[in-house]
């Protein structure tokens, strides 16, 4: 079962599923509407309803065709589906491309929250053609291009260094596979999300919150890329940073064109973030840099959380 959302199936489906027909596969494909407003339970029960019709077994697979919204709902799909059935990532967003397609974090939104109801379910393989990021509109690139900073601000120095002085649109073989290369390594580590891969949530605490507080009007990529920016800032002011990396950080986002700050208030931000998946009781694990390059892993308690947010807020 091929499952794509009403955007990218017009362009990609018809060729994919004629390519499996040609492999000696019988093949299928299931459309939702295209937005993260669809990565909810209803269309989740929808699509493991078509499942059950089609008569899936667990010798069957679902191909994700798509970027993560679609990543993360047939992939959630295949997991739960006769408790578990295999799945490949196709994606064709970037965003997708260099970062959610790989590691096999699979979920959907609840009403309050992002991501709160999922699994972790490894695909049995990853498909990644940049052509198909040919169709993509330059702000649905600039989204993707949050997340590959993000691998970047926490990992490697000199990959920030390359993304300054060269266009990622025109090296996107070279910006995707260093992108994919730094998430398996740390998935290798850390499968399961009890250390390591918290780093790979730089921004993403606010980030999320922003996304909430928007009703998901903002979207993945631009709410990222304004939750690094108030986590960076904050981290200057706490100590936490060597240096002030917010300048490096804002030099990159406005090359790409992604926005470096919201309106929504510390208040409405904490709100939301507090029901973020990263809390633990009382306490809730922040992502900040140290350097450029480099992030840590830093446990707050959940009433200094405002306290982080406003100093973020406050350029």
């Amino acid at each position: 079962l091929v499952v794509s959302d009403d955007t990218v199936a017009p362009l990609y489906g018809a060729r994919v599923l004629a390519s499996l027909e040609a492999a000696g596969l019988r093949a299928s494909l299931y459309t939702f509407p295209a937005g993260e407003q669809s990565k909810n339970l209803t269309t989740y029960g929808k699509l493991l309803e078509h499942m059950a019709r089609e008569k899936l077994t667990r010798s069957d697979c679902v191909a994700a065709l798509g970027g993560g919204v679609t990543g993360d709902m047939a992939g959630f799909a295949a997991a739960t589906y006769q408790r578990g059935i295999d799945y490949i990532q196709i994606p064709t967003t970037f965003l997708a491309a260099a970062d959610s397609s790989v590691g096999g974090k699979v979920a959907v939104d609840l009403q309050h929250g992002k991501n709160l109801a999922g699994a972790f379910w490894q695909p049995r393989g990853v498909l990644i053609d940049p052509d198909c990021l040919d169709t993509l509109p330059d702000r649905t690139f600039s989204d993707g291009m949050a997340e590959v900073i993000k691998y970047g601000m926490i990992f490697d120095r000199a990959f920030l260094d390359f993304l300054l002085e060269n266009e990622a649109k025109d090296n996107l073989e070279t910006v995707i596979t260093r992108c994919v290369t730094l998430k398996r390594d740390v998935v290798e580590q850390d499968e399961q999300d009890h250390g390591k891969r918290g780093l790979l949530n730089f921004g993403h605490t606010l980030g999320h919150a922003i996304e909430g507080c928007s009703d998901f009007s903002i979207t993945h990529g631009s709410a990222v890329a304004i939750g690094m920016v108030l986590a960076s800032r904050a981290a200057y002011k706490m100590n936490v940073s060597k240096t002030d990396e917010t300048k490096l950080l804002c030099k990159l986002l406005q090359k790409y064109h992604l926005p470096m700050q919201t309106q929504f208030s510390a208040e409405a931000l904490v709100s939301r973030a507090l029901s973020d998946k990263k809390r633990a009781g009382d306490r809730i694990t922040l992502i900040l840099p140290e350097e450029a390059g480099k992030c840590v892993l830093y446990p707050i308690s959940t009433d200094r959380l405002l306290d982080f947010t406003k100093q973020g807020l406050n350029a």
